[in-house]
C-alpha cells in the first residue's frame, strides 16, 4: 500500500501580520514547515510527499528541503487561489498511490500516533479525519444574536490530516470542480457524495498557527509533543 502525503503551505497567513509568511517563522529554531514536514518524512508509512506552495516560497522551501535532508518529498506543486484549489493540484501531483493524507503546513505538533491512525482508518472506512471532542459550548447565530445552542457532546474539532483512498478524494475533488462546489475542508466534499469519513481520534496540541499567540503557545507545547514522534 504506497501513501502519499499532501502538505498545504501555500496561504499567505495574513492573520499572522508577520512580513514573514508563517510557515516560514521559527518555533523553536526551525521554521514552521520543517517541523511539518519531518513529522511526516519521520512516519515510516509515508511514501512520498507532496508539498504545495506558493511561486513566492517555493525557493525558501527547496532550501530548507536540502538543508534538513527530508527526502520524502518527491514534488512541489504551485498552490491556487483558495485551500480547495490547492488541495487539488496537489492530488493531480500525488501520482499513484493507495492513500492519499492532506495535512495543513501550519499544523507542526502532529503526533506519530495520530498520522499512523488516521492511515489505518482510511484504509478501512475510506476516509478519517483527526479531530477532537469540542471543549467549548457552541452556539448559532444570526444578525449577532444566539439562535440556538448545539449539542456539544456531538460536536467536534476538526484537525488535519484528513485521510482518504486516493479514488474517493479524487472523486470527491473532481465532482466539486464539476458542480461549482466550494468547501474550506476535504471532509465536505467527500460526504457529499454520500461517502462515510470515520472520526480518528486527535489531540488538542495538533494546533493550527494562525495567529502570533498560536506560535507562541506551539513553543509551550513543542517539548511535550516532540516526547511522542
Amino acid at each position: 500500500m504506497r501513501i502519499t502525503a499532501i502538505i498545504l503551505a501555500a496561504g499567505s497567513g495574513v492573520r499572522m501580520k508577520s512580513e514573514v509568511n508563517k510557515h516560514l517563522l521559527a518555533l523553536a529554531g526551525k521554521p514552521v514547515i520543517v517541523h511539518t514536514l519531518l513529522a511526516f518524512e519521520r512516519c515510516a508509512a509515508i511514501d512520498a510527499i507532496v508539498l504545495v506552495t506558493s511561486a513566492e516560497n517555493q525557493a525558501a522551501y527547496q532550501a530548507l528541503i536540502i538543508e534538513y535532508g527530508i527526502g520524502k518529498v518527491s514534488r512541489l506543486v504551485l498552490g491556487g487561489e483558495t485551500r480547495q484549489a490547492s488541495a487539488h493540484n496537489g492530488l493531480r501531483a500525488a501520482g499513484d498511490c493507495d492513500i492519499v493524507l492532506l495535512h495543513d503546513g501550519a499544523r507542526p505538533l502532529i503526533g506519530q500516533q495520530e498520522i499512523e491512525a488516521v492511515i489505518r482508518d482510511a484504509a478501512e472506512y475510506g476516509g478519517a479525519v483527526v479531530a477532537v471532542p469540542a471543549k467549548d459550548t457552541i452556539v448559532r447565530a444570526r444578525d449577532g444574536f444566539i439562535e440556538a445552542q448545539l449539542e456539544r457532546s456531538t460536536l467536534w474539532q476538526v484537525q488535519t490530516p484528513q485521510g482518504f483512498k486516493a479514488a474517493i478524494i479524487r472523486e470527491a475533488y473532481e465532482a466539486a470542480a464539476r458542480d461549482g462546489v466550494q468547501s474550506t475542508d476535504d471532509t465536505g466534499l467527500v460526504t457529499r457524495l454520500g461517502r462515510a469519513v470515520k472520526i480518528t481520534s486527535g489531540s488538542y496540541a495538533n494546533i493550527k498557527i494562525t495567529t502570533p499567540e498560536d506560535l507562541a503557545i506551539a513553543e509551550a507545547l513543542l517539548g511535550k509533543v516532540d516526547g511522542k514522534r
